[in-house]
């Protein structure tokens, strides 16, 4: 698999996931745009992929929770005559606590990143996939999306389910036309989303095995978009915890989740 030649726009790519995606295509031979609040660190990673691997690589910091934010990229790459041939959408965050313990505000914004964000991006960008036959959009879900919601990070899964249901209805659409559309839906992976969020020292406390590295979560979701696989879930355990919540009544899978999440919230008192 080469996308030399292919430009790839990643969001939320100064750490974690997204930089290993972005490293990951840079191999792959893609030029990258690469966009993030942190400016410091995309310069830093841009620098490290152009010697490296001898792509183009733009940059460009934005908020992405600001609603004009994807028309001001989009203006930007279309100025420098940037067709972007693969999506991945990755920029996010946690919001820990129970609903009513964040203001509105904050909702508002967390919405806006994850679900509008990734929307609009998307509707900015297929067109221009269709009209030249070739698309990849990765829309980076969860196995919350997958599973009943939980108490705490209360949009957290509705956030992820969306995007699940966003990508099988794109597939659908796209079917035919040259663009694959996949969500991928990791389970815990070592990232900086826990730290960002201040629940390290309580994830740190769970099982290894529950826990990828995000490496092969990334290789498994390329090889998956390429091969039309609308729905990723990388890595045993999740395929596991995911085939039993659907095997399940929903009520009992409901059940199960409650109990579970209600174990590790009073583990964080």
């Amino acid at each position: 698999m080469t996308y030399t030649g292919k430009w790839a726009l990643i969001t939320g790519a100064s750490a974690g996931i997204g930089a290993v995606f972005a490293r990951a295509l840079s191999v792959r031979g893609a030029n990258l745009v690469l966009v993030a609040r942190r400016e410091d660190r995309l310069k830093s990673l841009a620098e490290e992929l152009k010697a490296a691997h001898a792509i183009d690589v733009r940059i460009i910091a934005a908020d992405l929770a600001v609603d004009d934010a994807p028309d001001t990229v989009f203006a930007r790459l279309k100025a420098d005559g940037v067709d972007v041939d693969i999506l991945v959408n990755n920029a996010g965050f946690g919001m820990p606590g129970v609903y009513t313990e964040n203001d509105w505000q904050a909702h508002r914004d967390y919405l806006e990143l994850m679900v509008t964000g990734y929307a609009h991006l998307t509707h900015l960008f297929l067109p221009g996939m269709l009209t030249r036959g070739y698309g990849r959009i990765i829309h980076v879900s969860s196995v919350a999306g997958l599973v009943p919601g939980s108490s705490g990070h209360t949009l957290y899964g509705a956030s992820k389910a969306f995007l699940v249901s966003f990508a099988q209805s794109l597939a659908a659409e796209c079917d035919g036309k040259g663009v694959h559309v996949s969500a991928l839906c990791p389970g815990f992976t070592y990232s900086e989303f826990h730290d960002v969020n201040d629940t390290r020292s309580l994830v740190s406390q769970m099982p290894k095995y529950m826990f990828m590295q995000p490496e092969p979560v990334v290789e498994g979701a390329i090889a998956a978009v390429e091969k039309g696989h609308v729905v990723y879930v990388p890595g045993i355990w999740n395929k596991f915890v995911v085939s039993l919540m659907k095997a399940l009544p929903r009520p009992w899978a409901a059940a199960m989740v409650k109990r579970q999440s209600a174990n590790f919230r009073r583990q964080s008192i």
